[in-house]
């Protein structure tokens, strides 16, 4: 007979999403009123005296064989799970803050408001009224966001909105958690005592289900080829977090299966092929659908058991509760939610969707299932029990049949649902543009089929009117500003780049590595071109090819700790990213050309032509930076993406050889082993060698070269090899000297207060403050990628005392340096070289003078190295920016000169900056034309850290 039930409540199941559809309600809202008349007709049916035929089947319904416990353990983490499974993580990271206010802080919020309003009135001790507060505070976004999707609104609103129901029911089953041991006597706890029981739960709770999910995810390759395995294993992965972290761990349970279902989504596409995700997405959703349905409708069922014996009285703290938890949900949306964006953390909400939210706090399963535990427990008592049953079970009831059936309605009357102007324009020029095209084919496929002229000429006409109407609104479209008309045009393209990702992760050109982190730069880029426009879309494509806080993190482990493999790994994810960033650029620009331009028109898609270009050239800059210095690994990336594009045609062609009948299932096996076999060959992504082994950079350095190999060996001790990035600040004007810098492939620019120096391979920069006592003198920044060879201070004065001559030559260039550094129509120094390396000073003084005297043609010219056996003037400036000689510019070549005073008037940073070093200087994003401007603002000149990124 149960068998007989489930199988009952499945079909039940099935019949009401078509109703759902067709009533034009929510199906959470539909399964809530099913289930509750199923449980009245059980109820009716089991206890009437008119026959008992039904006593059986009844009775499962009336007294179900799932206890609350069971619930939990069967639904709670699937549901949990697969939420965490399907959202952006990524983006979710992007509005973190806004999440966690209206998960977290409105959690205890809500249980504060409902438990101090309830207290007074109810007669019951505040605690009780905390654990109700606690219940009712977790929200249902099921409704919420299918109407979002519905209208189109902002994804980043619905993905708030999830966002808060999956983080708000692990804080809120924490609290409640606490509060019912407090209750029962388990635990005798202070506020403080509280607030750590509740932080040791929630923080216990990450570490395991990160552990958890870690080692499912590193067992994925093992399954590569069996899908439904990996399925299986995901299928078990929420199940063990759940009973390890509640039954062994003493942690949050749900906030273990939230955080492994968060980690398996972020590193689960890397592991396996992009089918095999696509398939495990495709079994999630469906065991999360009958997990919800079933929830509900079982919860449902038991509702009118919860409401049994309700009085005035209740209904007039159900009435409390309504409003405590209307108040507390406004508070946050509309008191604390704005506060998030005037500190810059996070994005303006309308004012309409924000009531949206705010009449969309509905409440679900989750709250029915935790009533139903407060209803099953032995240590409390039946006035209790019945008291948060009772308000629990209304208040969902109430949510449910008043904010689920008003909320599209509301939305109507908000005028949420309507196109704007904007969309409308596009709508019908979209439609005139896509009617004449499927004229053409219509006609082209009757013309093919030889259908008679009579009958093709009445479908020809149909669509040549609806394509005529179409036109004639099409004139709205003129009534646009041309800022309008770009925003649509740059909306189309973040939204088909996200499509070409999610096709050439299909194809396999993208690696599991790199899709997750495209999309979710595709996504921020249509938000921010929605609100922002085009110089939104220009701070989206720009802000990948900035040094993020991973990179300079890789970056200060490999200065600090001697780690170069995490830097490595981010040098070559940027390397693979660059490389599919310019591709799609290029498919971009075709798009523009071929959809856009005949449905905006030639000056909008001009502007667009004009901003990829930009896009393009930045991007094939900070490749070809990259390329300088490391030329064979660029070709390895470029031959590792051809094989992998001939992969797939490949396989492409074997396929359609099948479906031709050209060949048989065997045959088209073995060629896919032999095409499967190839791929794992080329989707190992070969090894990026740094170069910074101090051996061969001190070696190759100009400054050493020739001494004795135990005197090399002797410096190696003492130099630490330092990788810098584009753009960045190696050295600041005013800040005390630390250590003096010996350049090894690249170029640096010190930029003096009134011109510019270039130093190339062979250089030493930042000795002067070394030698003076002083403080830095000019700011240095890296012109490309650069291979340093740092030296601390008390190193360097040790260094120069044991070699006389390197001592000399050094004392040389810092003489010089700084008269170069000086202002040049004043040859008076605040700081004149003083050497601090002994009694020889006399000596060193003399020979710089008498050096500076020989050398000082070449260094006006800025054509010869100091060396003779550095590098050609061409090749001196290393692999990071032609033209630059060790000591400064190539005067003989023109492209040097206009490059350098490009370099100086675009990049250089204000005297008084107070960004900290290794950063980079922040760079002004275009503006948008104003919307009463007809003309539309062109790109503008890059800036300072867009040149130093290419």
């Amino acid at each position: 007979m149960i068998t007989g039930a489930f199988a009952l409540l499945l079909i039940t199941i099935s019949l009401l999403q078509p109703l759902a559809r067709r009533l034009g309600i929510a199906p959470s809202v539909l399964l809530a009123m099913v289930g509750t008349m199923i449980g009245i007709l059980a109820t009716y049916l089991l206890y009437t005296p008119r026959t008992d035929v039904f006593n059986t089947i009844a009775n499962v319904f009336v007294n179900p064989p799932l206890d609350s416990e069971m619930i939990l353990y069967i639904f709670l983490p699937i549901l949990l799970f697969q939420t965490a499974l399907t959202l952006e993580i990524r983006r979710i990271f992007e509005d973190l803050a806004p999440i966690l206010l209206m998960a977290v802080v409105a959690v205890f919020v809500a249980t504060a408001f409902i438990g101090f309003a309830l207290s007074p009135l109810s007669g019951m001790s505040l605690v009780v009224c905390l654990l109700l507060g606690a219940i009712v505070a977790t929200t249902d976004p099921v409704a919420v966001v299918a109407i979002f999707r519905d209208i189109g609104a902002p994804a980043r609103l619905g993905r708030i909105v999830e966002g808060e129901s999956l983080l708000n029911d692990a804080a809120a089953i924490v609290l409640f958690v606490i509060l019912l041991d407090i209750l029962t006597g388990e635990q005798s706890l202070t506020a403080g005592q509280g607030a750590l029981a509740f932080l040791r739960s929630f923080a216990g709770g990450v570490i395991v289900g990160t552990l958890l999910a870690r080692l499912a995810v590193s067992l994925l390759p093992v399954m590569r080829d069996l899908p439904l395995a990996q399925v299986t294993l995901s299928l078990a992965l929420p199940y063990a977090t759940y009973v390890l972290s509640d039954q062994f761990a003493d942690v949050s349970a749900v906030v273990a299966v939230v955080c492994a279902g968060t980690v398996f989504n972020l590193y689960g596409p890397a592991r396996i092929q992009p089918e095999s995700w696509q398939f495990l997405h495709s079994v999630w959703e469906q065991i999360s659908f009958w997990a919800a349905s079933l929830i509900f409708l079982l919860s449902a069922i038991l509702i009118p058991r919860f409401v049994e014996g309700f009085t005035p009285i209740d209904i007039v703290l159900l009435l409390v509760v309504i409003l405590a938890a209307l108040a507390a949900r406004a508070v946050v949306i509309f008191g604390l939610l704005p506060f998030l964006t005037t500190f810059g953390v996070g994005q303006e909400v309308n004012d309409r969707f924000k009531i949206v939210m705010l009449w969309g706090g509905m409440r679900g399963a989750v709250t029915l299932t935790l009533a139903l535990s407060v209803s099953e427990h032995g240590l409390l008592s039946d006035e209790i029990s019945g008291f948060i049953t009772k308000l629990a079970t209304g208040f969902v009831l109430f949510t449910l049949l008043v904010y689920g059936t008003s909320l599209k309605p509301l939305i109507r009357f908000l005028g949420l649902d309507r196109l704007n102007t904007r969309d409308e324009a596009l709508r019908s020029q979209f439609l005139a543009l896509a009617l004449s095209d499927v004229r053409q084919e219509v006609e082209t496929a009757a013309r093919d089929y030889h259908i008679s002229p009579r009958v093709t000429a009445q479908v020809l006409k149909d669509y040549e009117e609806r394509a005529a109407g179409a036109a004639a609104e099409t004139n709205k479209l003129e009534e646009l500003k041309d800022w309008d008309r770009v925003r649509i045009g740059l909306i189309a393209l973040a939204d088909r780049e996200q499509q070409l990702v999610l096709e050439h992760f299909h194809e396999k050109t993208i690696s599991g590595r790199s899709v997750s982190r495209f999309l979710t730069l595709t996504g921020r880029t249509g938000d921010l071109t929605r609100s922002e426009g085009r110089s939104g879309y220009n701070k989206a494509v720009r802000q990948p090819l900035k040094f993020g806080l991973g990179f300079r993190i890789a970056q200060m482990l490999q200065r600090r700790l001697r780690i170069a493999l995490p830097l490595a790994i981010r040098l070559a994810d940027r390397f693979e990213f660059l490389l599919v960033y310019r591709i799609l650029a290029d498919e971009l620009i075709d798009f523009n050309n071929l959809r856009i331009r005949p449905l905006l028109g030639d000056r909008v898609a001009d502007i667009l032509q004009d901003t990829l270009s930009i896009r393009q050239d930045e991007t094939i800059q900070a490749i070809d930076a990259l390329r300088l210095q490391y030329p064979d690994y660029a070709d390895a990336l470029e031959t590792q993406f051809l094989r992998k594009t001939g992969v797939r045609l490949e396989e492409t062609a074997f396929d359609d050889a099948k479906h031709k009948m050209l060949i048989g299932t065997e045959l088209h096996r073995d060629l896919l082993r032999d095409v499967e076999r190839t791929r794992k060959a080329c989707h190992t992504r070969p090894k990026l060698d740094l170069g910074l082994k101090t051996r061969e950079l001190v070696s190759a350095h100009p400054l050493f070269a020739d001494l004795p190999r135990k005197q090399q060996k002797a410096i190696r001790r003492m130099m630490r090899p330092q990788f810098a990035t584009p753009g960045e600040c190696l050295i600041r004007r005013g800040d005390r000297g630390d250590a003096a810098y010996f350049i090894a492939s690249g170029a640096v620019e010190v930029r003096a207060r009134t011109h510019d120096i270039r130093l190339g391979r062979g250089d030493v920069f930042g000795e002067i403050a070394l030698m003076t006592g002083g403080r830095r003198s000019a700011d240095v920044y890296a012109l490309g990628y650069c291979h340093l060879l740092s030296l601390r201070a008390q190193d360097f004065r040790a260094l120069m005392d044991q070699h006389q001559d390197l001592r000399d030559h050094v004392a040389a260039l810092a003489q010089n340096r700084q008269l170069m550094n000086a202002d040049q129509d004043s040859f008076d120094m605040e700081d004149p070289v003083v050497s601090v390396f002994g009694p020889r000073a006399d000596d060193i003084s003399g020979h710089s003078a008498k050096h500076i005297a020989e050398t000082g043609d070449r260094e006006d010219s800025k054509a010869e190295s100091h060396y003779p056996e550095a590098e050609s003037p061409a090749d001196a400036a290393g692999d990071a920016d032609p033209g630059v000689g060790e000591t400064g510019l190539d005067t003989d070549s023109a492209e040097a000169e206009e490059e350098a005073a490009a370099t100086a008037e675009d990049g250089k940073p204000a005297e008084s900056s107070d960004e900290p070093e290794g950063t980079e200087a922040e760079g002004a994003e275009p503006e948008e034309a104003s919307p009463d401007a007809e003309e539309i603002d062109e790109p503008g000149p890059k800036t300072s850290e867009e040149t130093a990124s290419g």
